[in-house]
C-alpha cells in the first residue's frame, strides 16, 4: 500500500489517550480518499452590499476582492467516510477577498464564519485547519415543489431564514467558470494564549486551495433567493450575538439569485497551508 494512504499521528486534546482520529487520520493511521464521500446538497443565496461594510470584516493583510457580494451557503452532508457513514450540516458566509503578505498574494473567497451542528468537525476544523467554526442548530431544509427554506438557530433562537424560490434544473456543464481569479478559500486563524488574555497564541491567514479533484457535480438548480439575519440581543445568543449582528449589518442592496448543487466526493483538506 502506498505511503500516501497513511496519515501522520494527529494529536489533539484530550492528549493522554494517544493520537486522535478525524478527517485526516482514520483507524490505524489510514487516510480517507473521499472519492465517493460525502454526498452533499448545498443551497446558496448571494446579495450585493456596501463595499465599506465588507472592508470592516477584513482581517490584517486582507482586502475586499473583485465585488462586494456576500454568499450564504447551507450544506447538508451524508455518507461521510471519516464519520463512518454519518452526516452533518454547515452554514457559511463568504465574500471575495485578497490577501497580500510578504510571500503570498492570493485571491479567493473569505470565510467569515462557518456554523456546524456537530462538535467533531468544529474541533478538528478550528484546531487543525483554522476555519472560523462555531455551533448552531441546522434542521433539514424544507422543500415544497420548486421552493426550499433553510433555517439556523442557537438553543432555540432562530437567527437566519433563507429561501430559494422558482428553482429550475440546469446543466452543470452550461455554467461558465468563474470570471475572476480564485486560488481557493481564505481564512484567518486566531487562537488565544492561555493566561495572557487578549494575546494570541497563533494568528495568521490560511488558504484552502481550490483544487478538489474528487468532487463531482451531479445536479444543479438555479432560481431566486432571499435571506434575513434576525438580530439577537445578548440575552438571545450570549456568545454569538456579535457575529449574527455583524452579518445583519450587511445591508442587501440587491439579491443576485440562488443556486442548489448536489455533489459527491471531496478532499480531506490536508493541503491546507499558512499564508505569509
Amino acid at each position: 500500500m502506498s505511503d500516501s494512504l497513511f496519515a501522520p499521528d494527529m494529536w489533539r486534546m484530550p492528549y493522554c489517550f494517544g493520537p486522535a482520529t478525524g478527517p485526516r487520520r482514520g483507524p490505524d493511521g489510514r487516510r480517507f480518499m473521499n472519492e465517493d464521500s460525502p454526498s452533499s446538497v448545498s443551497h446558496s443565496v448571494a446579495f450585493r452590499t456596501h463595499p465599506e461594510l465588507l472592508q470592516k470584516l477584513c482581517p490584517p493583510g486582507f482586502g475586499l476582492g473583485h465585488s462586494p457580494v456576500v454568499t450564504v451557503t447551507a450544506t447538508y452532508m451524508s455518507n461521510i467516510e471519516w464519520l463512518a457513514g454519518r452526516g452533518y450540516a454547515v452554514l457559511g458566509a463568504t465574500f471575495p477577498a485578497e490577501f497580500h503578505g510578504n510571500r503570498d498574494s492570493v485571491h479567493g473567497s473569505f470565510l467569515t464564519v462557518l456554523w456546524e451542528n456537530l462538535t467533531d468537525p468544529i474541533i478538528t476544523g478550528r484546531e487543525e485547519l483554522g476555519f472560523a467554526k462555531i455551533y448552531c442548530e441546522l434542521p433539514p431544509p424544507r422543500t415544497i415543489g420548486k421552493d426550499t427554506t433553510c433555517e439556523a438557530a442557537w438553543l432555540g433562537y432562530r437567527f437566519l431564514e433563507m429561501s430559494l424560490t422558482d428553482m429550475e434544473e440546469v446543466d452543470p456543464a452550461s455554467v461558465p467558470p468563474p470570471a475572476h481569479r480564485n486560488d481557493g478559500q481564505l481564512h484567518y486563524k486566531y487562537m488565544p494564549r492561555t493566561g495572557e488574555w487578549g494575546t494570541a497564541d497563533c494568528e495568521y491567514a490560511v488558504l484552502t486551495p481550490a483544487a478538489t479533484p474528487n468532487s463531482k457535480v451531479k445536479a444543479m438548480w438555479k432560481g431566486n433567493g432571499h435571506l434575513e439575519f434576525r438580530r439577537p440581543r445578548w440575552e438571545d445568543m450570549p456568545t454569538q450575538y456579535q457575529v449574527v449582528n455583524g452579518l445583519a449589518d450587511l445591508e442587501p442592496l440587491e439579491f443576485l439569485g440562488a443556486t442548489t448543487t448536489h455533489t459527491v466526493g471531496s478532499k480531506d483538506l490536508s493541503d491546507q497551508r499558512i499564508l505569509e
